[in-house]
């Protein structure tokens, strides 16, 4: 049955196995089992480290590819329908422009593949083109080529805008300034979802945050929530050795904590509150030698797979 008309997105038990050409390591599997609805009007962060399935899932929303299993629907169309209805559009990380030509010939050539398209100094105003549109593509930018790749994707004006890592290369100058486009259509009511491994770019513009690893959805809420979730902070301290299991018993039951292990006689605490592990372990649970240090990114992807937490 089709999805209801407020969803833009809808995915159930998504998976694709790739057979590697290497007989040692045999079949990847790039995504597990992916179940998600991403709604109208919503803006997703798609979060996860390299290899953790993000583009992959894109690509079979956008109909690059096809599930091993399952099954993916956009506006309740199978992907290859919604984009050619002119539903969904792209921003990729690569390709798709001619060097030779300008941003404006590049743009009319574009525009007349659609049987209607938005006019071209239109798109080329909104993504902030302008000032270098009779400028040759091989010498704009990397963020004036993807602003491009960016006026393309409007030319259909699409419902729904997929983005995969769309600001990888650039500087920060040039990631704002992109940033700044997007924000103005998603002001026009446009489902957007991008794709990225920078945290900040999801905090700073995603309503929503679905974060992968290893091919899968570990944690998916309000960035405000997942960002917390994923900024985990490592606790260090020394236990003599006859309390040091008690201790660590007391800690794994605690609210916020995501592992206890222990290291050459010191204790190794991953939690959301690393102020009070501190406070306890200097006080009633006597440790000494005590270090607190952030969790990387990659550390929290890593344990949130791990415990398989939902949050």
């Amino acid at each position: 049955m089709p999805s209801t008309p407020t969803s833009s997105i809808r995915l159930r038990g998504l998976q694709k196995t790739f057979t590697s050409p290497d007989p040692e390591i045999g079949e990847v599997h790039a995504v597990g089992g992916v179940d998600l609805d991403i709604h109208t009007g919503e803006i997703v962060a798609l979060l996860g480290p390299n290899g953790a399935g993000k583009t992959t899932t894109l690509d079979m929303v956008l109909g690059f590819t096809n599930p091993t299993s399952g099954s993916v629907e956009v506006f309740g169309l199978d992907p290859q329908t919604a984009v050619l209805g002119g539903r969904i559009a792209a921003v990729l990380q690569t390709g798709g422009l001619l060097r030779d030509l300008t941003v404006d010939e590049t743009v009319e050539l574009i525009a007349s593949t659609h049987p209607d398209p938005r006019p071209a100094a239109e798109v080329i105003e909104r993504a902030g083109l302008t000032a270098v549109r009779q400028q040759r593509v091989q010498s704009c930018s990397g963020g004036e080529q993807q602003r491009l790749r960016f006026a393309l994707a409007l030319l259909g004006d699409p419902d729904l805008l997929v983005l995969d890592e769309p600001t990888t290369g650039m500087d920060v100058q040039a990631r704002q300034e992109f940033w700044a486009a997007m924000r103005a259509e998603a002001e026009q009511g446009r489902t957007i979802v991008f794709a990225t491994h920078y945290l900040q770019e999801a905090e700073d513009f995603a309503e929503r945050t679905v974060l992968m690893a290893n091919g899968r959805v570990v944690a998916d809420g309000p960035t405000d929530r997942v960002r917390r979730d994923a900024s985990s902070r490592r606790v260090t301290a020394r236990v003599t050795d006859d309390r040091i299991e008690a201790v660590r018993a007391e800690l794994v039951a605690l609210d916020g904590v995501r592992s206890v292990t222990v290291e050459r006689g010191r204790l190794l605490v991953e939690s959301n509150d690393s102020d009070d592990i501190a406070r306890r372990l200097l006080g009633p649970l006597g440790g000494t030698d005590l270090e607190i240090e952030a969790a990387s990114l990659e550390t929290a992807f890593i344990q949130l797979t791990r415990t398989g937490d939902p949050s």
